[in-house]
């Protein structure tokens, strides 16, 4: 069974299981955006549970 490659380099599986992802927002546009906000688009976000069954089928490698 094959899994979808662009989705493997995009998402990493935490050790308890959940699905994590870049936070979005985070290419251009930064003098529009408060001190605030893009200090809280650091880091990583996890994976909304709607979309966990989506993601899961097509990471089956992680």
């Amino acid at each position: 069974m094959k899994g979808h490659s662009g989705s493997q380099k995009r998402f990493k599986k935490t050790a308890t299981g959940k699905l994590m992802h870049k936070a979005t927002g985070r290419r251009h546009n930064f003098a529009a955006k408060s001190i605030r906000r893009k200090r809280a688009l650091r880091g990583n976000r996890v994976i909304s549970p709607a979309d966990k069954r989506r993601l899961s089928l097509l990471t089956i490698y992680l």
